[in-house]
């Protein structure tokens, strides 16, 4: 039999050189959120003479940058008096959101309504009602404004509370204090060259942008956004109603398979950036982005969605032409396991090909081939 032993010295190097546990016991979930890991792209994909990192999102709790806005918006509510025991929480959202929204109120003892348009992942709505929420579908044809106008019915009919995900100033406001800061210390005493993101309500663009602007000035930003929906390469303002929310869907938006990015409007979050916020603008090719995401989680062991594998693309076409020496960070905002029935995951099949299938069949006992009776002992 076979005997294996860690030395105390092996222990901490898996550890890099820290000792385990975190030192600290948490009250509760949402204390979790935050403080996400920095991670070095290896040359496997960057052969560019620069430094690539990318910021990994899918640490939080629920797996996305969202569970920061969502526990942004519920505790300015509950400090605002806005939200109070016994009520109802609603948002529209592409799912991320929703999810993290759910897990709050699922902690705090909230009951939770999501509005979700049709097209986005079925995998996203099965997480919400586990994490207890009702999840209202609404037709696609509505995109994401038709889930934005049946959220707010559902509030004026009811008295529930909104979160406002697209205009509520908590959301940036709370990437200001957390997601920059974070980064600045990460990079404390070291190079940072650029950062790159894109944006979804616009709030870890302007939120996290201001805090390092603020520190760093000479870095530069680069706010992706996809190639079919190019709204603000369009230069066509988004027309509001009174609370800042969209009067309707924005002429240049076209459906795109970047879940998560652009709705079909541009968020109020986003447009109270400060003006030239972000030093470039690069669209992102949908297959593009899809393919990133499948080279990260092939040769890098990240894991993300294709909207991290989108803001990854627009890292390396940065690292192309960056100065030899930058230092370049991007956002991998949540899990390639959001995407299972999405375009992401279309050609990973479940069952056996052919090379795994000569694999089984190399040994003699358990094999399980199609259209032959299984086998188990040679």
């Amino acid at each position: 039999m076979l005997a294996f032993s860690l030395s105390s010295s092996v222990a901490l190097n898996l550890f890099g050189g820290k000792k385990p546990g975190r030192g600290t016991l948490y009250s509760d979930i949402t204390q979790t959120i935050g403080n996400t890991p920095v991670v070095k792209i290896s040359d496997k994909l960057n052969p560019y003479p620069v430094d690539v990192y990318a910021k990994c999102e899918f640490f939080n709790p629920l797996a996305s940058v969202k569970d920061r806005l969502a526990l942004a918006i519920i505790q300015d509510a509950e400090e605002r008096g806005a939200l109070k025991p016994g009520d109802t929480v609603v948002e529209a959202t592409s799912g991320n959101t929703g999810i993290a929204v759910a897990m709050v109120c699922a902690q705090r003892g909230y009951d939770c309504v999501i509005c979700m348009a049709e097209p986005f992942s079925v995998e996203r709505r099965r997480l919400m009602r586990m994490l207890g929420a009702k999840v209202i579908v609404t037709p696609k044809a509505g995109k994401g404004t038709g889930m934005v106008r049946k959220a707010e019915e559902l509030c004026a009919k009811h008295g529930w509370f909104l979160c406002h995900q697209f205009e509520n100033e908590a959301n940036w406001k709370f990437h200001e204090a957390t997601t920059g800061p974070e980064i600045l210390t990460d990079f404390s005493g070291k190079k940072l060259d650029y950062w790159v993101t894109g944006y979804g309500t616009g709030g870890t663009f302007n939120g996290a942008g201001r805090a390092l602007k603020k520190e760093r000035p000479d870095l530069k930003i680069i706010l992706a956004e996809p190639e079919d929906a190019g709204l603000l390469a369009s230069g066509i303002p988004t027309e509001r109603l009174a609370d800042g929310a969209p009067a309707g869907s924005h002429p240049a938006f076209k459906p795109h398979p970047i879940q998560g990015w652009t709705p079909d409007f541009i968020p109020k979050v986003l447009d109270d950036a400060p003006d030239q916020l972000n030093d470039e603008l690069v669209p992102i090719p949908a297959a593009s982005a899809i393919a990133t995401a499948k080279a990260l989680a092939a040769k890098e062991g990240l894991l993300t969605g294709i909207s991290g594998g989108g803001t990854m693309w627009a890292a390396l076409e940065t690292a192309k032409t960056a100065p030899e020496g930058s230092v370049i960070l991007a956002m991998l905002p949540d899990t390639g396991e959001r995407y299972l029935s999405t375009p992401l995951f279309a050609d990973i099949e479940a069952d056996m090909n052919e090379e795994e299938l000569e694999i089984a069949t190399s040994t003699p006992s358990f094999q399980l081939v199609p259209g032959k009776e299984p086998v188990l002992a040679a």
